[in-house]
């Protein structure tokens, strides 16, 4: 499991692709540059605010399980990369019981 500290907002956006450096402009907040970094990731850039709604209010190491859950998944079997990190975000969001 990774946790890291929050880095400053100028390094993240040091780090950004070329395709989210054109909206730089927009980019305030390292949730939000996490957000749209989740979007590209998952291929669901109509969906980006809800990625970036997701990184402000839920626990990252939350959100990283889910991603890397998706992430470890063979390409040929997963059908929709942003569907199936939703669901994993919702069954690990369910009360243990």
């Amino acid at each position: 499991m990774r946790t890291a500290k929050p880095s400053p907002i100028s390094e993240t956006l040091f780090k950004l692709p070329d395709t989210l450096l054109k909206r730089k402009k927009f980019v305030k907040n390292e949730f939000q540059a996490y957000g749209l970094e989740l979007a590209k990731e998952l291929n669901d850039w109509k969906n980006k605010s809800l990625y970036i709604r997701l990184a402000k209010n839920t626990p990252r190491e939350v959100l990283e399980k889910a991603f890397y859950f998706v992430k470890d998944q063979p390409r040929l079997t997963v059908k929709s990369k942003a569907r199936l990190f939703m669901w994993k975000l919702k069954e690990l969001k369910k009360p243990q019981t």
